[in-house]
């Protein structure tokens, strides 16, 4: 404690000889510092004054400080003076002064009314400080960063970051405007609300992003999908590419790119039709035929059901060959796979597997209903007629049906489907019969 009040005499002792605090603020003062009266006139200016202003002290004193302005009447200062006077509060802003040797600089500018009786005449506090440099950079950053916006918008596609928070809340912290383009979207509009754009996405790929998003944030290996959205032109493939990254906070960022690809993905299915396409039916072939149906087979296998499936063998179709031709074959061929696919519905699968014969597999139907949609199909095709040159051809089509049960073979059920399709012609032909494996087909149906 004795040491302290020494401290504090001996500071005392050397107060008077110091100088006042205002002095050696106006002294250290980087800029301009004046005292004008309510009419704008400089009363006092700082020891830095002419250094900092270009013009000498004694050249200012008892002028109006808008003579510093380019625009002396009209400009800035005036502005601010006047706000000064009237309201009695302080102004700031971006001042645009002329130097004494004609150099135009950028002053940040404050005015600030003193504290003053009514009775005494209103001052102001002037201080002026030096932004030109600032401000070139400002404008120079700017002019770049206008330029990367415009590369920005003009890439064929989408710069994103999309954040999550620590509840799984998603959120864009910024698109680019090729977000316009490419959804006819405002990127503000989803940086506002992620779900403008988030429930476009197609029901069916919801859940594929949502699991890649999060097995990204775990991880934090980059991230891609191919989905689709759904624009005001129709459906588009969209392929999404980012890095992931985790912020000390726990929020994790991706920094991104979304390409339209729906001219890829329409060669691709185009390509992929035919592939899988019988070239003159327009049913499937036999190898995407076992492709799909095992996909079927699958799907229904986790929901416990079994599902129907069918021969079918067009009747006698070597001697209608062998006596009006292949091309009368070829249209038999085209003719009845047209009405088979008229007779099922667009998810159901048809496929030629051989010369004349063909597969069905009933999707979510059960064996009674199956079983009445294939005898519609036989007697769809029995009343089909073939004007040939003078003649008139009729064809008919033999069915054999089997089950392919949950946790059954697809080879299988092919083989039993087949075994019934060879009773079905033993039998007569144009008729439907079911396999003796399963006790629920009762009779066959002509």
């Amino acid at each position: 404690m004795a040491r302290i009040r020494d401290k504090w005499r001996t500071w005392r002792s050397h107060r008077g000889k110091q100088e006042p605090l205002a002095e050696a603020l106006l002294d250290c003062f980087p800029g301009v510092v004046m005292l004008i009266d309510a009419h704008g006139v400089i009363l006092r200016v700082n020891p830095g004054f002419e250094q900092h202003s270009g013009h000498p002290a004694e050249a200012l004193l008892g002028r109006r400080i808008t003579c510093l302005d380019v625009t002396p009447l009209h400009g800035a200062m005036s502005h601010a003076l006047a706000h000064c006077v009237a309201r009695r509060r302080p102004w700031r802003g971006v001042l645009l002064c002329r130097r004494a040797d004609g150099r135009l600089i950028h002053q940040d500018g404050v005015f600030q009314p003193l504290g003053a009786c009514r009775d005494e005449p209103l001052r102001l506090l002037v201080t002026l400080h030096d932004i030109t440099a600032l401000r070139q950079k400002a404008l120079h950053d700017h002019a770049l960063l206008e330029r990367f916006q415009g590369t920005l918008s003009r890439l064929p596609g989408v710069v994103f970051q999309l954040r999550q928070d620590t509840r799984g809340g998603l959120g864009f912290l910024y698109l680019s405007d090729g977000l316009r383009a490419l959804a006819g979207l405002s990127p503000h509009s989803v940086m506002d609300r992620a779900d403008t754009l988030l429930e476009r996405i197609h029901a069916e790929d919801r859940g594929a992003l949502t699991t890649s998003l999060a097995q990204s944030a775990v991880s934090l290996e980059p991230w891609g999908l191919e989905f689709r959205l759904e624009t005001a032109d129709g459906v588009r493939w969209l392929e999404g590419r980012a890095s992931a990254s985790r912020r000390r906070d726990g929020i994790t960022l991706w920094d991104g790119l979304l390409i339209d690809i729906t001219p890829r993905k329409q060669k691709e299915q185009r390509t992929q039709k035919l592939v899988s396409t019988d070239m003159l039916t327009g049913a499937l072939n036999r190898r995407a035929f076992f492709d799909f149906g095992e996909a079927v087979r699958a799907h229904a296998a986790r929901q416990g059901r079994s599902v129907p499936l069918a021969m079918l063998d067009i009747d006698h179709f070597k001697r209608l060959n062998d006596t009006h031709g292949h091309a009368v074959g070829d249209l038999a061929l085209q003719t009845f796979a047209t009405t088979c696919r008229d007779c099922l519905r667009p998810y159901d699968l048809f496929a030629r597997i051989g010369g004349e014969e063909f597969v069905v597999m009933l999707v979510d139907t059960t064996p009674d209903e199956a079983w009445g949609v294939l005898d519609r199909l036989r007697s769809a095709v029995e009343a089909i007629e073939l004007e040939v040159a003078d003649t008139t051809l009729r064809i008919t089509v033999s069915l054999g049906l089997a089950v392919l049960p949950p946790e059954g073979s697809l080879d299988l059920a092919l083989s039993q489907a087949d075994q019934a399709l060879y009773r079905a012609k033993h039998e007569g032909r144009n008729r439907l019969a079911g396999s003796p494996n399963y006790p629920w087909i009762r009779k066959d149906t002509r």
